[in-house]
């Protein structure tokens, strides 16, 4: 049974001990969908098992794909290399990779796909990238600019150019790049996705893409920092290694810090390849963190640092945040109101900057604060920091945190936290 609340007692002690984030997230994703497109078995290790990368696997597994689970952290995928359209619209819950990456490649499939998710996903925007698709002459349609989207495919993925509006999410474009190799076989030309403008939502993601997609044998160039070309090349089954999640281990690297503690992650920082892992040397400078903080490239660490700032010496101020806004929820007031409810304009907006007050002092104070999360997992994660050093932090709806991190307040306990 779900979880209504859950209020953390602070520990007061510095947390130590081991603590194995989960697997990726996004490479997951990534990995579970160019499997699905490979002709072959394809061994994935390390992998997470959540509520994102389950919608992935269910919908694969619709469309004809055989997926076994032998245990916690591996998916054996097996494929004819070719989709195929389900019986019924693909429900994807509020996994926004699921839903843009199946997007464009279901274009593949030969028959009419549906895109769906819950009313959150609803409304998250998915315009660009349909607009992308249907400038290839592909058959798609999203009325409201939000899921659900409807794609009448041939077969087979149209090859050529695509121009891509990527300001609101890299996600747009790595659907684009894993798609392009899908082509019709003969098409002998290489597709080009290029980017409509310099803005680029977390440019670290789209390397992710590309190094997964030559893992499975596409063959992709990038030209410049606005063009990529992929060849029509298929994809090949592989056995392919996940690394831990580096989002996950923002709220472990942060929680080391605020009590003094050491946590063994079991990967060094250094080794992630993720874009939120460039927060492991803004959180080593607390309690002196930047003035200003660009989250334009670390988006998913944002409420991991904008927490964290709550008990830094001297205020923050977050710039490059205005796609947190259409996320899971609005994380930019989710935020705001989250840090409020614990002392008033603690958090406060500036257009789409967040700007956190700070004050150490108030480590050790009891304050009675109800944290509505907004069904969001980061905004329930990272708000559970304030409640390692304040007494009274509850957060509602706890168990939102199974869209990434299912065993979240375990590994929480497993170094010292309780709950009540």
């Amino acid at each position: 049974m779900a979880r209504e609340k859950l209020t953390i007692i602070p520990p007061g002690k510095p947390l130590t001990g081991r603590a194995m984030p989960p697997g990726s997230k996004s490479i997951t994703n990534r990995a579970l969908l160019l499997s699905g497109l490979a002709k072959g078995t394809s061994r994935l290790t390390g992998a997470l098992k959540s509520d994102d990368t389950r919608y992935m696997a269910d919908a694969l597994r619709a469309m004809g794909v055989a997926i076994d689970e032998p245990d916690d952290t591996t998916f054996v995928v097996t494929s004819s290399g070719e989709l195929r359209a389900p019986k019924e619209p693909l429900f994807l819950g509020n996994a926004g990779t699921a839903t843009r990456f199946l997007t464009a490649a279901v274009a593949s499939v030969k028959g009419t796909v549906v895109v769906d998710g819950d009313q959150h996903m609803r409304k998250r925007p998915i315009g660009p990238l349909v607009s992308a698709l249907k400038s290839l002459g592909i058959d798609a349609e999203a009325p409201t600019g939000c899921p659900p989207v409807t794609v009448r495919g041939n077969g087979y993925f149209s090859s050529g150019r695509v121009e891509i509006d990527a300001g609101l999410s890299s996600q747009y474009v790595s659907a684009l790049l894993m798609a392009a190799p899908l082509a019709a076989p003969g098409a002998n030309r290489p597709s080009t996705v290029a980017l409509t403008g310099p803005e680029i939502g977390a440019r670290g993601y789209v390397d992710l893409t590309l190094d997964a997609m030559r893992a499975f044998g596409a063959k992709v160039e990038q030209i410049d920092s606005a063009t990529w070309r992929v060849e029509p090349s298929g994809y090949t089954a592989t056995d392919f290694v996940i690394e831990p999640d580096a989002s996950a281990a923002t709220y472990l690297w942060a929680a080391e810090v605020l009590t003094g503690g050491k946590i063994d992650l079991g990967t060094p920082a250094e080794k992630f390849s993720q874009p939120d892992a460039r927060a492991y040397d803004v959180i080593s400078q607390f309690p002196h963190l930047p003035a200003v903080i660009d989250g334009s490239q670390m988006q998913d660490a944002i409420p991991t640092l904008a927490v964290l700032a709550a008990f830094n010496e001297t205020p923050v101020r977050f710039v490059g945040i205005a796609n947190l806004r259409v996320k899971e929820c609005d994380r930019v007031r989710a935020l705001s109101s989250g840090l409020s409810r614990i002392v008033p304009d603690l958090g406060t907006e500036e257009g789409d900057d967040l700007i956190v007050a700070s004050d150490p002092s108030l480590v050790g104070k009891h304050l009675e604060a109800s944290i509505d999360t907004f069904a969001d997992h980061r905004i329930a994660m990272s708000f559970a920091l304030a409640g390692l050093m304040i007494d009274g932090i509850t957060i509602l709806d706890p168990d939102c945190v199974a869209k990434t991190f299912p065993n979240y307040w375990d590994v929480l306990a497993s170094l010292g936290v309780t709950y009540k």
